[in-house]
């Protein structure tokens, strides 16, 4: 066995960065930031072989989000973590509109009702990001932490969507980050993608079948707010084997109609 020594948390040296701009500095440092919260912990060498930059400047930001408490250091394990303070900025994203206390009671009635576990997410440019998740009792099931990201045409809230956008909006987003296939049943051509938009649109709600993860599910419907625009969705996700086809049918129905209930609450138009 191969003992492979780990990375410690802070270089022996830091030197100044006294070329880098104000804006450059905070564009690593945000870099950073988005690279620790795919972690629960990591060290120093590790982040930095991540993203790409010296230890010792990775060193110098962190200790600059650490004095503000976005991140936190642990000296006993001299690895890195996300702190405080980044949650309480990323949760006044999802309080300035109530989304998340809108979806709260409909998503729990979601799982109780379908027996799935129950998702909510937001969109961000051609992605959509899990903020929010019941989880069902059953012991195989589906899980997304929060903060999650996942391509739209691969994802069930994604497609739900994508089937109610403008074409010209919908082509501009599947330029910008392309059709990726991740099984074999993923739609990375336009025209099975189009075509299974098309249904969805008819329908109301979208499935995911097995389009992202090989064994699961899922199935998808879109959420507006009082303006007329689209903010996110809900699903239930789960294991294939408990997507049948008539069942599908019911759980499409039952998360577009948990999915209305959060639009009208937010003031928008079913």
């Amino acid at each position: 066995m191969i003992e492979v020594k780990r990375g410690r948390g802070r270089p022996r040296s830091a030197p100044s960065e006294a070329n880098a701009s104000t804006v450059q500095a905070l564009d690593r440092g945000i870099l950073l930031l988005q690279a620790l919260a795919q972690h629960n912990a990591v060290s120093l060498s590790d982040l930095a072989v991540q993203v790409g930059m010296p230890a010792s400047s990775a060193h110098r930001l962190l200790m600059t989000l650490q004095q503000h408490d976005f991140v936190d250091f642990d000296e006993n394990t001299q690895l890195w973590q996300v702190g405080i303070e980044a949650f309480r900025v990323g949760s006044a994203y999802l309080s300035r509109t109530n989304f998340l206390e809108a979806a709260r009671e409909p998503l729990r009635d979601l799982m109780e009702t379908t027996g799935e576990t129950a998702n909510l997410a937001v969109i961000d440019n051609a992605e959509v990001v899990f903020v929010a998740q019941v989880e069902t009792t059953n012991p195989i099931r589906a899980f997304f932490s929060a903060g999650t990201r996942a391509l739209m045409h691969s994802s069930g809230i994604g497609k739900a969507l994508l089937a109610q956008m403008p074409r010209r909006k919908l082509e501009a987003l599947l330029q910008s980050a392309g059709l990726p296939q991740y099984t074999s049943k993923t739609l990375s051509t336009p025209t099975e993608l189009y075509a299974d938009l098309k249904v969805t649109a008819n329908r109301g709600w979208s499935y995911d079948q097995e389009e992202r993860y090989e064994g699961m599910s899922c199935v998808g419907a879109a959420i507006r707010n009082a303006q007329g625009d689209l903010v996110g969705g809900m699903s239930v996700s789960g294991p294939s084997v408990r997507f049948d086809p008539l069942q599908v049918v019911v759980i499409g129905l039952k998360v577009k109609a948990a999915a209305d209930q959060v639009t009208l609450t937010l003031g928008g138009k079913v």
